[in-house]
């Protein structure tokens, strides 16, 4: 995958998608990226690239013209780039975009500022438009390294363990299992003791049971869409059915 980033500060942008994990993905060469200064498009001697809205208001837009000029220069290659405006109005991202965009084989993020992007960048020259959130940033700059963080590590390659991303949260509709390491005992808190049992299974099926839980107590709109049932009800139904059982055996009733 190939992401290019338009944007009009790209020392934001390096520092974040060049470190860590994803940075080595890069010299494994599972994606490359380039930012390109959208100023380097403006006008006048001063480069201007933006101007006050029609209509009055507060603030400065960027030009559409601009806009496209800067998206107009990226090198062509055989793979069609899906252009994609960072902005507080647009889709909210989550991990099932995440997933959709990483089939892709070339991205293009344009990172808005000031009061905004004049409307016709979102209506003619992109694919569609992400937000991160209900708020509002000074830039799409860090949004755009969050999206690309999160569609990265799901590219084959750019984890160190391709299963990693399989039980993690929202991979499956539901928050992931609480995790633990050493020390066994950390001031008096211990770790459940299912997981040092070495009985996989158990393992298992507690990892589900505290997915449930967390999920339905914490993430009630994520339960709801996949159709969990509050943990504690199946408790007392199978807590609930195992007297009824040791009941009609006292009675001689059988199994």
């Amino acid at each position: 995958m190939h992401v290019d980033v338009l944007t009009l500060f790209p020392e934001l942008i390096n520092p974040i998608l060049t470190g860590s994990i994803l940075g080595r993905a890069q010299t494994a060469k599972v994606w490359s990226l380039a930012t390109h200064d959208i100023r380097e498009h403006g006008l006048g001697r001063h480069r201007s690239v933006d101007d006050s809205p029609f209509g009055g208001g507060s603030g400065m837009v960027m030009r559409v013209d601009v806009v496209a000029a800067a998206l107009r220069a990226l090198p062509v290659t055989d793979a069609a780039p899906h252009v994609i405006l960072l902005e507080a109005s647009g889709t909210r991202f989550d991990h099932s975009v995440a997933t959709r965009l990483a089939s892709l084989p070339r991205l293009v993020f344009i990172c808005g500022h000031y009061e905004g992007v004049d409307a016709r960048v979102r209506d003619h020259l992109t694919d569609e438009a992400l937000s991160i959130g209900d708020f509002v940033l000074t830039g799409g700059e860090l949004a755009a390294c969050v999206i690309i963080d999160a569609i990265v590590r799901l590219l084959p390659g750019a984890l160190g363990n391709a299963h990693s991303t399989e039980d993690e949260s929202f991979a499956n509709g539901r928050l992931e299992y609480p995790h633990y390491t050493r020390p066994r005992d950390w001031e008096g808190h211990g770790v459940p003791e299912v997981l040092c049992s070495g009985d996989h299974g158990r393992v298992a099926a507690w990892r589900l049971q505290q997915a449930d839980a967390r999920t339905f107590a914490w993430r009630p709109d994520l339960a709801a869409a996949a159709g969990l049932r509050d943990p504690a009800v199946i408790r007392a139904e199978a807590e609930t059915a195992a007297a009824a059982k040791r009941a009609r055996r006292r009675r001689g009733g059988g199994p």
